[in-house]
């Protein structure tokens, strides 16, 4: 009797050490592959439910403990000078050549990006935004669009275009971003919509023309909340104020990139038969070197948009795609997502990604464009890269550091003939 109970008592240790070994093993797996490892990246998830809220970036109660010192903060002083830029309406010094480079960047990433889509096959589903590089799209059955089901979630490609590589939302400029960052109701036609990021790159430094702002020289102040500036507003200001609102929007940017996309197009309409007239030889060179600056504009791109989003407020719609760059969200009702009703129209914001300031469309790695389609019963072991880099990557660019393992380059995919001999 006692030898069965103290060998069942040296089995239930074992399965006891057994479960612990293994969990460790996992946590320790998940915190060397996981958030910490700059360099490793998984595949995007499928796309969430319409009617699911997008993930807070900031835990609940970290915002509610925020909000609740900033009260206690404004009770124990009510009239204070705020000290910190942005929010005391001065620029951060060390962030306006980043401002610079960020616009910059994006220029050269549009002008690539039209080069490369008259040289690289781009297709694009006709009924949801799935886009593929390759000269035939993919088997995947991932569609949504309308009458999915009657083609078995079925893509039927069409020809696409630069606004399906990348996507750039819109916001409302904002002439004086502390002052009154809130746009109402009645304004949405009066004030013009630029890309986001751009809006961003003007809040941060970047002057540009048609879009004044206003820049102060002295911090403003905080009395009980609300912000009051002592700064006088000149003449200047004004005048320049009243200008903006009476523009039309289309003539202050363009319909979907801004004015940048037309001067890219000027550009490319008159050196793109230059281009082709070259050599193989010469073809490939060039297509190469400008498929790797491309990449370069586009990561110089995104990671200074990160950094002017851990200063500056960038707020995203928790239903839909709609961002605004400023400390608040504005108040337009055009909200259509899901449970709009209950909120009259209006966006509910939080806190916004990169992934909300640029759109970056993610699309299956395709290995060798000339290879057939992907099969859609082989789709685990094929990786995604957002479309920027895959059409950058198939003209000739080294794939970054950052997307080899979302690209899953080291996974050799298996033949049609091998699906049921894989494991």
């Amino acid at each position: 009797m006692t030898k069965r109970l103290i060998l069942s008592e040296i089995c239930i240790l074992k399965k006891r050490l057994h479960f612990r070994l293994n969990k460790s093993l996992c946590l320790s797996s998940e915190r060397i592959l996981g958030d910490d490892d700059p360099l490793y990246a998984d595949v995007p998830k499928p796309r969430r439910k319409k009617a699911e809220r997008k993930p807070y970036q900031t835990p609940m109660k970290v915002l509610i403990a925020r909000a609740k010192k900033e009260a206690e903060a404004r009770k124990a002083q009510p009239c204070r000078m705020l000290e910190h830029p942005p929010d005391n309406g001065l620029l951060v010094p060390e962030l306006v050549e980043v401002a610079h480079r960020v616009y910059r960047a994006r220029r050269s990433l549009l002008f690539g990006l039209l080069k490369l889509v008259q040289l690289i096959p781009l297709q694009r589903c006709s009924y949801c935004s799935e886009v593929h590089i390759g000269h035939v799209g993919h088997e995947i059955r991932t569609c949504t669009g309308p009458e999915s089901g009657f083609r078995s979630a079925t893509h039927v490609w069409r020809k696409g275009g630069v606004q399906d590589v990348v996507f750039f939302p819109k916001s409302f400029h904002l002439y004086d971003r502390v002052g009154k960052p809130r746009i109402v109701h009645d304004e949405r036609y009066s004030v013009p919509r630029i890309p986001a990021i751009v809006e961003l790159c003007i809040q941060a430094g970047l002057d540009l023309e048609k879009l004044p702002t206003r820049r102060r020289t002295k911090p403003v102040y905080s009395i009980e909340g609300r912000i009051v500036d002592f700064e006088s507003v000149t003449e200047k200001d004004g005048v320049g104020r009243r200008n903006l609102y009476l523009k039309n929007v289309d003539t202050v940017v363009d319909s979907k990139f801004g004015t940048d996309t037309e001067m890219a197009k000027n550009s490319v309409s008159e050196n793109a038969s230059n281009l082709l007239d070259q050599s193989n030889d010469e073809d490939g060179e060039n297509l190469r070197d400008l498929s790797i600056q491309t990449l370069d504009s586009w990561c110089e791109m995104i990671s200074g948009a990160k950094k002017l989003m851990e200063k500056y407020n960038v707020l995203t719609c928790g239903y839909c795609p709609e961002v605004q760059v400023g400390p608040k969200g504005h108040k337009v009702r055009m909200c259509k997502a899901s449970k709009h009703q209950s909120r009259n129209g209006l966006h509910a914001w939080q806190e916004a990604t990169i992934d909300d300031l640029v759109g970056p469309n993610y699309v299956w790695h395709v290995r060798d464009l000339n290879a057939p389609a992907l099969d859609n019963n082989l789709k685990r072991y094929y990786g995604k890269a957002p479309a920027v880099v895959e059409l950058c990557a198939q003209a000739g660019a080294p794939a970054p550091d950052q997307y080899r393992s979302m690209m899953r380059l080291d996974v050799v995919p298996p033949d049609r003939d091998e699906v049921d001999l894989v494991a």
